[in-house]
C-alpha cells in the first residue's frame, strides 16, 4: 500500500506518505529533509514526511497524489540519501472496484448489520460488514478496499464492526461523492454487466 498527500497551502512543501495504519506506539526520526514514522515496538514503517520535494516530483495539485514509477524511484533515492533503508513500492491497484455479493448473513450482535462475502476479482472473497438496508446477495456493488481514500479524506483500513472482521466498505452514491445521490440510506447497486474486479468509473 502506498498513499501520498500534498497540501502546500496548509503544510508547505511536504509530501505525506502512508504505507500502513497509524500505531498507538508511533514514533519518528528525522534525517535531513526526511522524517520516518514507525512503530516504536516493532520498527515497522508507517510512512514518511518528505520536505522540499515539489520541484523534484513536479507536484502541483493539492490532495492525494497518485505516484508513478519514476516519482517513487526518486523518493527512494531521497530516502536512501538521508540514511534510511526502507524502500517504497509503486501501488497502482485500483482502490474502488466493482464487487459481487456472493453471500450475505446476519450479524450475530446486531439487528441491522450484515456479514457479506464479496468477490472483487481476487482469489478469495472479501468479508465486509455492511449496514445498508438494501444490500442483497447477487448484487454488483462498489467496494472501497483497504487503502481507498474517500471523498471526505477518510482512509479505509481493515477493522472490526461489533467484533466481526471487515476488510473494506460497500459504498453508497453519497459516500462516493456522486452528483444527484439519493438522500435515502442504501448502497449503490450497479448494472449486472459491470466487470467484477474492475475499477469503478466515477465519471459514468
Amino acid at each position: 500500500m502506498l498513499l501520498s498527500f500534498f497540501n502546500p497551502q496548509t503544510l508547505g512543501d511536504v509530501l505525506l506518505i502512508t504505507v500502513r495504519e497509524d500505531s498507538q506506539n508511533q514514533a519518528s526520526q528525522t534525517n535531513g529533509n526526511v522524517t520516518r514514522l514507525f512503530d516504536e515496538k516493532t520498527n515497522e514503517l508507517i510512512g514518511f514526511n518528505i520536505f522540499d520535494v515539489a520541484d523534484e516530483l513536479n507536484l502541483e495539485t493539492a490532495g492525494q497524489v497518485l505516484l508513478n514509477e519514476e516519482q517513487v524511484s526518486k523518493l527512494n533515492e531521497i530516502i536512501k540519501n538521508n540514511g534510511f533503508d526502507d524502500e517504497l513500492v509503486v501501488d497502482e491497484k485500483p482502490k474502488f472496484v466493482v464487487g459481487h455479493v456472493d453471500e450475505i448473513s446476519e450479524h450475530p450482535d446486531s439487528d441491522h448489520l450484515h456479514i457479506t462475502k464479496i468477490n472483487v476479482g481476487e482469489s478469495e472473497d472479501l468479508q465486509i460488514v455492511c449496514g445498508a438496508p438494501n444490500i442483497d446477495q447477487g448484487q454488483n456493488v462498489v467496494v472501497a478496499i483497504a487503502g481507498a481514500v474517500m471523498p471526505t479524506g477518510k482512509i479505509i483500513w481493515p477493522g472490526q464492526l461489533r467484533g466481526v472482521d471487515s476488510f473494506g466498505m460497500v459504498c453508497s452514491a453519497k459516500e462516493l461523492g456522486l452528483p444527484n445521490a439519493p438522500k435515502e440510506r442504501g448502497i449503490l447497486v450497479l448494472d449486472e454487466n459491470q466487470e467484477v474486479g474492475s475499477a469503478f468509473n466515477f465519471n459514468k
